[in-house]
């Protein structure tokens, strides 16, 4: 076996080494630290270790290290922080073989500084540290500013061409004047639409101990009826695809339902839901002339079955046809009906919307007489198809009550009705022009003749020929020719 081999030694000479009496970086640091602190210095660790060792043996710092990889600047950050914070010494500055030496240049950035490093270009290096050498953070923070307000300034420079944009006009005279009239005139709108809410009358609080008058709810179905208004109203036009039937001819039929719910003594609500019936089922089928009259029959028949506490028989019903129709043929077009109208018979009756109007009226037994005979008239006349039942009862009770002179339509008879007075006036001249025509209707006439309706039939004609008298010759309104009506009715 060879022998080993030995490293030989390089015997130095102490008087030619030439860092015998050289002061290092090092032990002038020592010297100054022995010199100024009191405290004991703190133990050095051997400069022979190596980094993976000292990264080894010393403990993570709490927010510096946030991985398993050893940094080379953390080690001495965190033991100099903590050798400062507990005061025992002044940390010794001789870094490690290969231990990057903190400076202020390679240290951790502020927030600031991190923000202002996206904003503008990286300073020089010898610039940097020649700043942090000579005045600090103060005057790095200051050249910033200045690197900053240049740069703008330069791109100012560069782009003179570049129109500010516009500034906000301050109001002129005229402005401020039309905001103070708008202002003013929706004061206005407010006041007036207060003082009509303060003219109206609450006519349901005294109900409110009555519960047959549900005064709680009524405004709910008040609200419902006119949304069912539109669901139930048929074709105006229906006629149009009709063959074998024209509008006389259905004036015809209405006045012998008339004439039939007279006989039977049913209620005024049997005898509108028998012709919305008719109405709405000719709007959907065609009929032949020779069961016209079957439709109407039947109708009246659901009508009472729905609406009477005790209706008639059916063989009452295909008495007063003169047998036309039997028995079966009365309950087969009753099926056939109800299957057209899928069984909707929720139709908001003209009558309900009367006796709440007549509730403003203070429930004038004369004025709500007429207005029913002045409803009726809708049923007869295929011109008020088109209008809502609501609508024609306001008209009804608006035209009694000038007939009658009960004073003008105030606040809350259109509040309770609903429809105000320049609205009332297209069925108002339907009405007028009905009246002043010749008697067509032979049944409905004489009903409303007798003194159990006040005469009403012969009332309301003998105005409207006085009114048109008056309106031919250009002399008075409606409201004049009231005088002439009152005199009738005392009679």
């Amino acid at each position: 076996m060879p022998p080993a081999r030995s490293r030989p030694r390089i015997a130095s000479n102490n008087e030619n080494d030439e860092n015998q009496g050289r002061v290092t970086r090092a032990k002038a640091a020592a010297l100054t630290d022995h010199d100024l602190a009191k405290k004991p210095l703190q133990s050095k660790k051997p400069a022979t270790s190596s980094l993976n060792n000292t990264a080894a043996q010393r403990k993570r710092a709490a927010l510096g290290d946030v991985t398993n990889a050893t940094k080379a600047a953390e080690p001495s950050l965190g033991e100099g922080k903590k050798a400062m914070n507990g005061k025992v010494g002044l940390a010794s500055k001789v870094a490690p073989a290969g231990v990057q030496k903190l400076t202020r240049t390679n240290s951790s950035r502020t927030a600031l500084g991190a923000k202002d490093n996206n904003v503008k270009a990286k300073p020089a290096a010898s610039e940097l540290k020649r700043q942090a050498s000579a005045s600090g953070v103060g005057n790095i923070q200051k050249k910033r500013a200045q690197s900053t307000t240049s740069t703008v300034r330069s791109s100012k420079e560069a782009t003179p061409n570049v129109e500010e944009p516009p500034r906000k006009k301050s109001c002129s005279e005229a402005e401020i004047k039309t905001s103070k009239a708008d202002a003013q005139l929706l004061e206005d709108v407010k006041t007036t639409a207060q003082a009509i809410q303060e003219a109206v009358n609450d006519l349901d609080a005294e109900d409110l101990d009555d519960p047959l008058m549900v005064a709680e709810y009524v405004q709910e179905i008040f609200e419902y009826y006119k949304e069912l208004e539109g669901t139930t109203m048929p074709n105006p036009d229906y006629m149009e695809h009709q063959d074998d039937l024209d509008w006389s001819m259905r004036g015809v039929l209405v006045d012998w339902l008339i004439e039939v719910h007279t006989r039977f003594r049913l209620l005024p609500e049997t005898l509108f839901l028998a012709v919305n019936i008719v109405d709405r089922f000719l709007s959907s089928k065609v009929v032949p002339l020779d069961k016209f009259q079957l439709v109407g029959v039947t109708a009246m028949f659901i009508a009472s079955k729905y609406e009477e506490v005790l209706s008639p028989h059916i063989g009452n019903f295909v008495h007063v046809a003169d047998n036309g129709f039997s028995v079966d043929e009365v309950l087969a077009a009753e099926r056939y009906t109800l299957t057209a109208l899928k069984y909707d018979l929720s139709y908001p009756n003209p009558m309900n919307f009367l006796r709440r109007i007549s509730k403003a009226d203070n429930y004038d037994i004369q004025t709500r007489t007429i207005g029913k005979y002045l409803m009726e008239i809708s049923l007869l006349d295929h011109r008020f198809m088109p209008y809502r039942q609501s609508h024609v009862a306001a008209a009804a009770m608006y035209l009694s009550r000038l007939i009658l002179e009960r004073g003008p339509w105030d606040a809350t008879l259109a509040h309770y009705s609903g429809y105000t007075e320049e609205e009332i006036q297209p069925i108002f001249e339907l009405m007028l022009d009905y009246l002043h025509r010749p008697v067509v209707h032979e049944a409905f006439f004489k009903k409303y003749a007798s003194k159990k309706f006040l005469k009403a039939s012969i009332l309301t004609r003998k105005w409207a020929k006085d009114f048109h008298a008056m309106q031919s010759n250009g002399v008075g309104t409606a409201r004049d020719s009231v005088k002439c009506s009152q005199k009738t009715v005392d009679k």
